[in-house]
């Protein structure tokens, strides 16, 4: 089995096997001495580090676009998804941003720690005078902050 690991597996004991690939991103993000430790030993059982390719990135943007979490989906995050769509891998993450937009994609993810995150849309509302908009930031008409909610 294909599986590409974000990284949250490189902060916990999971147990991973099979063919795993992670991104030079994820690599980054490994600041702590017990998940460089971990990602040591991940290597030395042959973890590839690979980057996606760039028309996938641009999917993932998309689709995180399509289902409300771009503005929460960090660069790290859609690194994980487009390498994972582009090898047909299995996400291994507790990060929902990333099981929401790969769910919409068709990517199989399995969480580590949590509970599955169910497949959500998002709405953007103005918390001042209630209009919907197609983003967050600040309201055209009032002036207030506009909240990302669920549909």
């Amino acid at each position: 089995m294909k599986c590409v690991l974000d990284s949250t597996v490189f902060f916990t004991d999971y147990p991973v096997t099979g063919e795993c690939y992670t991104t030079p991103s994820v690599v980054a993000e490994l600041v702590d001495l017990k998940s460089k430790c971990r990602y040591d030993l991940l290597v030395a059982a042959g973890l590839t580090v690979r980057s996606p390719v760039g028309q996938d990135l641009a999917r993932v943007r998309e689709a995180a676009r399509k289902s409300g979490d771009l503005p929460v989906i960090s660069g790290t995050d859609c690194d994980v998804i487009a390498l994972a769509g582009e090898l047909g891998a299995t996400i291994f993450t507790d990060d929902f941003a990333i099981q929401n937009v790969a769910a919409g994609m068709g990517i199989a993810v399995q969480p580590l720690r949590q509970r599955a995150a169910k497949k959500i849309a998002w709405k953007y509302r103005c918390s001042g005078c209630g209009r919907y908009f197609k983003t967050d930031g600040e309201c055209p008409v009032c002036g207030s902050n506009i909240k990302r909610k669920l549909k």
